[in-house]
């Protein structure tokens, strides 16, 4: 069933600022797999994060493309690189959109709105450097998530800080800043934080997949950019 904020967010589709600077019509747009399925990707490459690294740049470079994209909702083999991910049962649900590309590339703040709050989340396979978004559509209020970001873009900030719709506010981070990742932004929408601050699961068990998307739906709705793959 259709959420009130995704009843929002479909309705103002069109009014969001694109989160990275990518041209449909010059570039193109490759459409990572992460799941099982993929068997170019060794659990050696998953493993280490240069050889990770390696991998998305040159899948990229034979795609032609400057960017990846994809993940919500992937059942994901990605998560067994980290402890943090493991349990009874792993999570390995994504709940963002993942965009790929080179680190240093700029994020733009789809709407208008302010800093909820930001950390370091610094574990292994963790966000890193993260920056939460509070905003206000209609009389839906809902948050976006960055995840993987550079040190640098945390540093200075105040929660309640504004950011404007369009605003540069911060950076795909190297991989000393972003948990040990090859360059990317988890890109991720939350109608509920709850208590949390500064970090929410980006990754969730199977068995809570019904209970977690209904509270982050696809971050799709905001991106506008799955429509362009090739």
């Amino acid at each position: 069933m259709t959420t009130i904020l995704e009843n929002a967010l479909i309705k103002n589709r069109s009014n969001f600022h694109p989160v990275v600077d990518f041209d449909p019509v010059t570039e193109k747009l490759f459409r990572f797999n992460f799941t099982d399925s993929n068997t170019e990707l060794s659990a050696a490459e998953i493993a280490d994060t240069a050889l990770f690294s390696g991998y998305v740049i040159r899948t990229l470079q034979k795609a032609g493309a400057r960017f990846g994209i994809g993940g919500y909702k992937e059942n994901r083999k990605l998560y067994r690189r980290s402890d943090m991910f493991a349990g009874e049962e792993v999570r390995s649900i994504h709940l963002g959109v993942d965009i790929w590309g080179p680190a240093g590339t700029v994020i733009y703040a789809p709407w208008d709105g302010k800093i909820h709050s930001f950390a370091n989340n610094d574990n292994f396979g963790d966000y890193g450097a993260t920056i939460i978004l509070s905003h206000r559509l209609e009389s839906v209020g809902f948050l976006t998530l960055y995840g993987h970001l550079s040190l640098a873009d945390i540093n200075g900030v105040q929660e309640g800080d504004l950011i404007s719709k369009g605003e540069p506010f911060a950076h795909f981070g190297t991989p000393a800043d972003n948990g040990n990742w090859p360059p990317h932004v988890h890109f991720q929408i939350i109608y509920d934080m709850g208590e949390n601050k500064g970090d929410y699961p980006g990754v969730c068990k199977q068995s809570e997949t019904a209970v977690y998307t209904s509270n982050c739906p696809d971050a799709d709705l905001i991106l506008n950019m799955m429509n362009y793959l090739s």
